[in-house]
């Protein structure tokens, strides 16, 4: 019910409660004095309000207020700067394919790959990936990371002659030419499981050497002796998609190893054949921070893998784990009828090197970067 004066004379409230007019309608003194009261509680929440902001400290609103706009200022300044998605394998897999391949093998055609750069400006290129991802992300737990870049070069260069990676030295980490099986024993496991389902699809994928000299997808490898063949499910962090259909348990027993590195320019996982009479001269991987894993498929007599001067020689069915850049070689001083040598190499991330380390040299060594 709303109550207005209908005449010109203005009327007092008090006397329209007690004198009823034919000109206005009647109200009744419950309703104004509800009205009262509701008026009166609103001024006093108005008063008390203004005077908790009066007692309020001035510094302690001043820090609020500026922690309000530096958070709204981080928040734009996310939003707008959107980060280098981290990219699956399965993704990789339709990137790679819309791009073409020559003979199913990815090959690296950009001077400016990190992966293939060997001169002064590596360090700084470095140095600006690690800066770039330190202020989209953080700088904790990068100590290492920050003191391996920028003291690259003395790094490797002092580096004794039995170890001594090509690209990239983290530096702290245990160093040994091979690691026992519990390093990573979860991948180690997953891949023994499933020995069979591998040695199948090779058997399947090395059929087709008998029709022609080089099938499409295999890579053959400069040796001074003998013949060194890879077939890439994974090709320095990318994809190689034609491979992958053609092993495809293989590719998806690739996603349930823990720490497979499949999304930076060191992880690789290929099927490695040497055939009888190879020599693989000694050299060195391009890093420390992986462990690289051969799984054995096909281990004639007479094969060897040498790291850090040490001798290894591989089994069937079995993995065996070793640190690549420390110099290393491998022999088949097999007969022919022993067949070739043939083993599932993965590279796996070196069991030291914390999440947050492995998260940033991603960014860091991401594909094409």
């Amino acid at each position: 019910m709303v109550w207005a004066p209908l005449g010109p004379p203005r009327t007092d409230c008090l006397t329209l409660l007690h004198t009823p007019s034919k000109d206005c309608p009647k109200m009744s003194l419950e309703w104004l004095v509800a009205w009262s009261w509701s008026l009166d509680g609103l001024r006093d929440c108005i008063a008390t309000g203004i005077q908790s902001v009066r007692d309020c400290d001035t510094t302690a609103v001043i820090t609020v207020a500026c922690l309000l706009v530096l958070f709204v200022w981080y928040c734009y300044h996310v939003g707008r700067e959107q980060p280098r998605p981290y990219v699956s394998v399965n993704s990789l897999m339709q990137a790679a394919d819309a791009n073409g391949l020559q003979n199913g093998y990815v090959y690296c055609q950009s001077p400016e790959c990190v992966r293939c750069t060997h001169n002064e400006g590596l360090n700084q290129k470095l140095y600006h990936n690690l800066q770039e991802y330190a202020k989209r992300y953080s700088w904790s737990g990068m100590g290492r990371i920050h003191k391996g870049i920028r003291e690259q070069g003395r790094y490797l260069n002092s580096r004794p002659s039995i170890q001594k990676p090509e690209v990239f030295f983290l530096p702290d980490l245990p160093t040994t030419p091979y690691f026992s099986r519990d390093a990573q024993k979860h991948d180690v496991e997953v891949l023994e499981r499933n020995f069979q389902t591998i040695l199948c699809e090779f058997e399947t994928l090395y059929k087709a050497f008998s029709n022609c000299s080089l099938p499409q997808g295999w890579k053959m490898n400069s040796t001074p002796s003998g013949e060194w063949f890879t077939f890439y499910l994974v090709n320095q962090g990318v994809c190689v998609p034609r491979n992958c259909r053609k092993c495809p348990r293989t590719y998806r027993l690739l996603g349930s190893l823990r720490t497979c590195i499949g999304n930076n320019v060191f992880g690789n996982a290929c099927i490695s054949v040497l055939s009888p009479g190879t020599v693989i001269t000694e050299h060195y991987g391009p890093t420390n921070i992986r462990i690289r894993c051969h799984l054995g498929l096909k281990t004639p007599n007479g094969c060897e893998l040498v790291v850090g001067g040490e001798p290894q020689c591989w089994a069937e069915g079995r993995c065996l784990l070793f640190d690549d850049s420390f110099l290393h070689a491998a022999f088949h001083e097999g007969s022919a009828e022993d067949g070739p040598r043939v083993v599932f190499m993965v590279d796996l991330w070196h069991p030291n090197v914390a999440a947050a380390e492995r998260q940033a040299l991603d960014f860091i060594f991401a594909p094409g970067r």
